[in-house]
């Protein structure tokens, strides 16, 4: 009888991984579905970002379709920040902290509104920032 007590929070464990892996695998494969119509595209936990032609979507990951979605324009965008923790950094910089604890990627709106874009990864995160910067400068140098 105590054996089986015992292994009685173990069974609860592995039903609870056992349906966040199910979940996190349906978040996977919504996203699939909804990145087929960006050029590029990136998911992690916090949010989902997918680019196509001078237009940026982004929004929150879910089991049916991401939700609370964003779209602005190039032209739309004054600047670009990149700031880990509480610094901002810009593509000149070379590193980067490790032990970053909040990611984003901040887009300063020429309407005055500043959305940020989170991020898991710091070098997934410069990757966007650099491209987006890219293509913003290209935008305002036509």
């Amino acid at each position: 009888m105590e054996r089986g007590l015992l292994w009685l929070p173990l069974l609860a464990v592995f039903f609870w991984l056992a349906w966040s892996g199910w979940n996190e695998y349906q978040k996977i494969e919504s996203y699939k579905r909804w990145a087929e119509q960006f050029e590029r595209h990136k998911y992690d936990i916090y949010a989902v970002l997918g680019q196509k032609g001078d237009r940026l979507t982004w929004g929150k990951p879910t089991r049916k379709e991401p939700s609370h979605l964003q779209t602005v324009t190039f032209q739309d965008i004054a600047r670009i920040r990149f700031r880990i923790d509480s610094k901002f950094f810009d593509e000149k910089d070379a590193e980067f902290p490790i032990n970053a604890k909040q990611i984003s990627v901040e887009l300063l709106l020429k309407t005055g509104e500043m959305p940020s874009i989170r991020f898991t990864d710091v070098d997934i995160a410069a990757g966007w920032y650099r491209f987006l910067s890219d293509r913003l400068a290209a935008s305002d140098n036509p």
